[in-house]
């Protein structure tokens, strides 16, 4: 068996372990490595260390005698710990009293039907009430190219474990960005498909109308290979043929208040693929600045009846940021709940039309770099706004909607932190939207 160099793909790790050229079980202890070296990160809150072994063991015996089930077979992945993992606590990030499942969530079931091999549970904002990853009763997790600085959240240590190498695929949720937000601010890929694509059976629910799980990679073919894995697909996804694709950019809202990195990002994005042969046009989605009122609106009271048996027992054990925020959902009038519920259906169709004609829409997924840890308030282009509201600014309304989007790295600012852009899909169509992002990532990285 060769030893593993610094593969970064999990088609490139996939073909080694296939042909025998490489151990799972040296892979999953380099990955188990990586993860004891890097603890300032705190990228997890339990390592199955033993586990692990023993199915990459397992999975090294399986394919020894023939029996490959796919590119994910012996493959290190992670999951955010809000997921249910038989035998292993869910913390979900809170010093609340954990849950103990007696059986896998039905994600990881389909993990293991493919052979994955399960290497941790990583670090989250806390009930994945939160972008920034700091309020957790774990510590943050803490960006590799600066312990002060945020790999963006809720799904935070997911970002940081697939950045340095901890794992080559994680599953994340994302209620109003949680996925796409850390792939933005750690420079990874992230995907949340369309509503109900994959089932969130046994994950610790933020809001049952809003809550999406998805994968976590350092590539749109390893998040294509994630994804069909989670929907318990078997075989390899061949890459998508050329095409040429029309881009509509949503000019309104989502591209007026910008870090001037993020802008530049963009317009460069824009004009590779302009250059490329594809169409962009500016488009626009009625009503996007309502998006903030509905989405808290939908969020706040549908969190806040959830953890109500917990916050009447256990209120001073959840951090403040999350405790007020689910307080606040307690005073949410019926009337306003009902209103945002009928703007959803009003900002669907909206989508849908400025849709219309396009293949996909291209914008930012984050509008600034990866923000300082503790800081309230972050300046846009000049102007200082609250840190949260900011970073769910771009994202939160495909939640609401429903529509696949998925994060792709876009550059750099000047000062090296990673920049992201985002494309959004037709409902129901995220593998077509796959295909879309792997000809924007070839332009981008060319």
């Amino acid at each position: 068996m060769m030893t593993p160099p610094d593969l970064r793909t999990i088609g490139e790790v996939g073909s080694q372990i296939r042909s025998r050229a490489l151990s799972p079980v040296h892979l999953a202890r380099t990955c188990l490595e990586r993860i004891d070296g890097r603890r300032e990160l705190n990228a997890f809150i339990t390592v199955m260390g033993p586990a692990a072994l023993a199915d990459a063991a397992a999975a090294e015996r399986e394919i020894a005698t023939g029996h490959y089930r796919g590119p994910l077979h012996g493959i290190p992945v992670s999951l955010k710990d809000l997921i249910d993992v038989a035998g292993t606590p869910t913390t979900s990030g809170s010093a609340v009293p954990a849950r103990h499942a007696s059986r896998d969530a039905a994600l990881v079931t389909r993990l293991r039907d493919a052979g994955a091999v399960i290497v941790g549970k990583t670090n989250l904002h806390e009930f994945a009430f939160g972008t920034t990853g700091e309020e957790s009763a774990f510590g943050p997790a803490r960006h590799p190219l600066d312990l002060s600085r945020s790999p963006g959240g809720s799904s935070s240590g997911s970002a940081v474990a697939l950045r340095e190498g901890m794992c080559f695929g994680s599953v994340g949720t994302d209620t109003g960005g949680s996925v796409r937000i850390p792939a933005a601010a750690s420079g990874i890929v992230g995907l949340k498909p369309s509503i109900d694509e994959l089932p969130c059976t046994g994950i610790v629910p933020l809001s049952g109308t809003l809550d999406h799980a998805g994968p976590m990679a350092r590539s749109v073919a390893d998040v294509r290979i994630m994804f069909h894995a989670l929907q318990g697909r078997t075989g390899p996804a061949g890459p998508p043929g050329p095409e040429r694709f029309c881009f509509g950019v949503p000019e309104p809202y989502f591209c007026e208040r910008l870090d001037p990195d993020v802008r530049r990002a963009l317009a460069g994005a824009r004009e590779r693929l302009a250059e490329d042969g594809h169409r962009v046009r500016t488009v626009s989605v009625e009503h996007a600045a309502r998006t903030p009122d509905v989405y808290l609106h939908i969020v706040l009271p549908e969190a806040s009846w959830f953890h109500a048996p917990t916050l009447e027992h256990y209120a001073e054990r959840y951090s403040p940021g999350v405790r007020l925020r689910l307080e606040m959902g307690r005073y949410v009038l019926a009337e306003d709940y009902v209103r945002a519920m009928y703007m959803r259906t009003v900002l669907t169709r909206a989508v849908n039309r400025a849709l219309d004609g396009c293949d996909a829409l291209l914008l930012p997924t984050l509008a600034i770099a990866a923000p300082r840890l503790g800081d309230a308030m972050v300046d846009v282009d000049g102007r200082q706004e609250p840190v949260r509201a900011v970073m769910l600014r771009l994202t939160q309304l495909f939640n609401i909607t429903g529509h696949p989007a998925i994060a792709l790295p876009a550059g750099t600012t000047r000062d090296g932190w990673p920049v992201g852009v985002q494309l959004v899909g037709h409902t129901g169509r995220t593998d077509r939207l796959l295909d879309i992002a792997t000809s924007v990532e070839s332009r981008l990285q060319a």
